[in-house]
């Protein structure tokens, strides 16, 4: 437990949802004071519900998109819809979300002279012509298509963040996060690790897109939080963007069959029309992550799908 002198008071936007509510686990394991600031559109107060009467946690229903006055030591930006049902639910807000969500927490920032960490995402680089990515590659996305509110707000949310260090000297962190899974998913967030694990668990059809072929690299959330706090610890020079995220890759085929065995599932394959910009391929070199923060993935995919089904089945039942 860290002492009054070394606590910090840390703001966590989209502190609900399914990142930011294990984040905010670990930053109270750690002793600080946590102010988790969402909206609650695709956040939930049932991942945050256990945090109820700690006396170092505080929850507010929030709107990045509107300017937020609060006093914080570090500022983690995690705010905004993350899986293609939700972000093209509304995808002007998504955008919004991106773009005014950042102006927001960096003129926060700014104000308070605090570092301030971006959650950002491997769609910056839309269906990648370079295999694996590096954080050099720049990236190969549609800016007018279906994805392109979550994709493009993705990008222009770094672009503000790097100007706001280079213009205003502001201390940032920007992280590139691939697909993570792991408990307090949502279960209806048409994200394939949720969408297979609940049509197994219900014996239903599991819907795979084209062949089945493309493939995704998983990083169960346990990881990817220690590679957020890692970011986050090391020298103000050091602004990233760093890759996050598992290096394993698997086709989705495979990862199909492998929760079926593990369900137990009676479920079969059923294939449909590939969706439009969907990426073919998805996998980090983490050689930054490994050299900058001493960090790489330790759980594998069959340990981090076995919790995350007791975790849904649970939910589910």
């Amino acid at each position: 437990m860290r002492n009054y002198e070394s606590r910090k008071r840390i703001l966590v936007t989209g502190g609900a949802g399914f990142l930011g509510s294990h984040l905010i686990d670990r930053l109270l394991e750690q002793g600080h004071e946590v102010v988790c600031a969402d909206n609650l559109f695709t956040g939930s107060k049932r991942n945050i519900e256990h945090l109820h009467g700690h006396p170092r946690f505080e929850f507010m229903r929030h709107d990045v998109t509107f300017p937020l006055y609060i006093e914080a030591d570090e500022i983690f930006n995690l705010a905004c819809p993350a899986s293609p049902i939700h972000y093209q639910h509304d995808p002007v807000q998504t955008t919004k979300t991106s773009v005014h969500g950042a102006i927001n927490m960096l003129g926060l920032a700014k104000r308070l002279r605090c570092r301030i960490f971006q959650a950002s995402t491997s769609e910056v680089y839309g269906d990648p012509s370079v295999h694996p990515q590096t954080e050099g590659y720049w990236g190969n996305v549609n800016p007018i298509g279906i994805r392109s509110c979550y994709d493009e707000g993705k990008r222009c949310a770094e672009t503000l963040f790097f100007d706001y260090h280079r213009q205003h000297g502001l201390d940032i962190k920007v992280a590139r996060i691939f697909n993570t899974y792991g408990p307090r998913m949502h279960p209806n967030d048409g994200r394939v690790v949720s969408n297979f694990i609940v049509q197994a668990l219900r014996n239903q059809p599991i819907t795979i897109y084209g062949e089945g072929q493309q493939t995704r690299s998983f990083c169960y959330v346990d990881d990817l939080i220690e590679g957020f706090l890692r970011l986050m610890a090391t020298e103000p020079g050091f602004t990233g963007p760093v890759n996050l995220g598992n290096p394993g890759e698997f086709t989705i085929r495979q990862l199909a069959e492998q929760v079926i065995e593990l369900t137990g599932s009676s479920s079969k394959l059923e294939f449909h029309p590939l969706p439009s910009d969907d990426p073919t391929q998805r996998r980090p070199d983490i050689g930054i992550a490994r050299d900058k923060l001493g960090w790489e993935p330790k759980v594998a995919l069959r340990e981090g799908l076995q919790k995350t089904i007791a975790y849904f089945d649970k939910l589910l039942s």
